[in-house]
């Protein structure tokens, strides 16, 4: 195991937590929907990249400064 570089945490409104979870390069969160998947990958190898996936073909993956700007509408995802 390397350096711990981040941690994740997953908290839900039945009083589950699970916090402190360790990586040193990429960590995922995946919640299940009936039979769709939502997943929010955070990888922190070099830029600190962010991953949105809602199901197979709604993907969306650019750096953490990039997923701000949209939010923030100063540009459109593409």
């Amino acid at each position: 195991m390397g350096e711990i570089r981040m941690t994740g945490e997953i908290r839900t409104d039945y009083d589950c937590e699970t916090s402190n979870l360790p990586a040193e390069r990429w960590g995922e969160a995946v919640f299940k929907v009936g039979e769709e998947e939502i997943v929010l990958e955070v990888s922190v190898e070099n830029d600190v990249v962010v991953a949105l996936m809602a199901g197979e073909d709604a993907v969306w993956k650019g750096t953490l400064k990039g997923l701000k700007q949209i939010l923030k509408g100063e540009i459109k995802a593409r």
